[in-house]
């Protein structure tokens, strides 16, 4: 499954391009993450994923390449679940890029899905995804324009693998809702077949009222 997202960032590309090459820093900006270790280019951290009751949990690995030149990032990522037989690779490659002042980042992720969250639709996948990168775009402009931003790390983090790894492992993940992401994109999905019945109601409603008029046949 093939995903593309856009997003900017309300910030220069020097500060955005900045943080991207900081781990440690724009990892919790993603809903339902903890990092665990940084070895260099090299990292390990979980995700948690809700619908509905259900709650799944992933556990993964991930490296990271830049092209300072290009400011330009590869990400390639495989986790598995933690209570069950589902797997989740991807490979996400985001180009930043100068605008107005700001910076407009291109994502594009070639995910590859098992288990229970491989049953939604790459129609739902899609916009649901499109939802949450919205919701890690807006805790990056947070971040960046946190004015204590340069002295903010993740929880636990300290510039070393073993001593991120020792302090957040006991740290849970908050749960990245998937069910409250589908939703609106369900909802937007039934306003035309709804509107379609109504109109159909509406109609057959004026027919009949049409036909009992006096002094019709």
């Amino acid at each position: 499954m093939q995903l593309e997202n856009h997003f900017t960032v309300p910030v220069t590309l020097h500060d955005t391009w900045k943080l991207f090459q900081d781990i440690s820093g724009i990892a919790p900006c993603m809903p339902g993450t903890v990092l665990d270790s940084i070895d260099d280019d090299a990292f390990t951290g979980r995700v948690k994923i809700k619908v509905g009751a259900v709650q799944m949990s992933y556990r993964g690995l991930g490296t990271v390449n830049y092209d300072d030149s290009r400011h330009h990032v590869v990400l390639d990522l495989s986790a598995n679940e933690t209570r069950g037989a589902g797997t989740a690779a991807a490979k996400v490659t985001a180009q930043l890029t100068a605008e107005d002042g700001q910076t407009r980042v291109k994502m594009l992720t070639d995910l590859d899905l098992t288990g229970r969250p491989a049953q939604f639709g790459r129609g739902i996948m899609t916009e649901v995804a499109d939802r949450l990168i919205q919701q890690f775009a807006k805790n990056l402009a947070n971040h960046l324009s946190s004015p204590h931003q340069d002295t903010v790390t993740a929880p636990g983090a300290s510039g070393s693998s073993a001593s991120t790894t020792s302090s957040t492992n006991s740290i849970e993940p908050a749960p990245l809702d998937l069910g409250g992401a589908m939703l609106p994109v369900l909802a937007k999905r039934a306003v035309m077949p709804a509107g379609a019945l109504s109109a159909a109601v509406l109609l057959t409603w004026l027919l009949v009222r049409l036909s009992r008029r006096p002094g019709r046949p």
